[in-house]
């Protein structure tokens, strides 16, 4: 008798669409889009600039609402942002309060849930001590490299203990040492957390290296017309994970499938 070990899915979409506008000027964003995020996933949504991820992430948040189709998160309709959902943008400039200090940018969440002071404290102190910020807890954010301050959002993100883990671009803006920094930091912070994520980024090597599937999406209007198991070893190192030859696989299978699917929408004559 065999078992099925696949985790439960803690997200579910199911023919996603949005629309922006009405009539002769309608533009269909996101088209008929279907897929389940297991528990404790890591999974990410890549595909060329303009494809719609911003708006399925967003849709996926309960952050936008779409025009048909369904979200559900743990069997609940996903309608305004679940309180088990955390979400991390691209701009963590405009995400951080400049006249805050950073722990108090950190327990901003927390505050607004009314969680128990000392038990902010606490949370606010492992966290920050997570992302390797416990000496700036009292400096306000300018103070910090951009680095740093993508560090204080995803402290933020990691004191409230979210189930899910929602992140948009989210170290597109920074130096490609301190993207790596930040990819491994995320992928401790799951591990330790046991979180789910889901992970929307235009960069191939980071949707191989970081993830356990990935979505492939094209565009007008956005269709997921992929999806890849990445079997590669649990454990990842930026160096020894990216000189094995599975990696190169895994990373020109994605490539060529986005190339595929852009020359589809830009060559009338090309046939997938």
């Amino acid at each position: 008798m065999t078992t099925d070990t696949t985790p439960p899915a803690i997200l579910k979409v199911r023919g996603l669409e949005k629309v922006y506008g009405s009539g002769p000027q309608a533009f269909r964003a996101l088209d008929d889009i279907t897929f389940d995020v297991a528990e404790g996933e890591f999974f990410t949504i890549v595909g060329p600039s303009g494809a719609g991820k911003t708006t399925l992430l967003r849709c996926l948040a309960g952050l936008l609402e779409p025009t048909a189709g369904s979200v559900d998160f743990r069997g609940r309709p996903v309608r305004g942002v679940p309180r088990e959902l955390a979400v991390v943008l691209q701009d963590y400039s405009r995400s951080l309060l400049p006249w805050f200090t950073v722990e108090k940018n950190v327990a901003l969440p927390l505050r607004a849930n009314h969680v128990p002071r000392a038990e902010i404290a606490e949370r606010t102190r492992q966290a920050l001590a997570e992302v390797g910020l416990e000496d700036a807890a009292r400096k306000a954010p300018s103070e910090l490299s951009g680095g740093m301050q993508q560090r204080v959002a995803i402290a933020r993100a990691i004191a409230y203990r979210p189930e899910v883990l929602v992140m948009d671009e989210p170290f597109a803006s920074v130096d490609a040492q301190t993207r790596a920094d930040l990819e491994d930091l995320v992928l401790k912070v799951q591990a330790e957390l046991g979180m789910t994520v889901v992970f929307v980024t235009h960069d191939v090597d980071e949707a191989v290296y970081l993830s356990d599937r990935v979505a492939v999406v094209s565009k007008s209007p956005s269709r997921i017309t992929t999806i890849l198991d990445i079997d590669l070893p649990a454990q990842r190192d930026q160096i020894a994970t990216k000189e094995l030859a599975r990696f190169s696989q895994l990373r020109t299978r994605l490539l060529s499938e986005i190339r595929h699917r852009v020359r589809a929408v830009t060559d009338p004559d090309y046939v997938i």
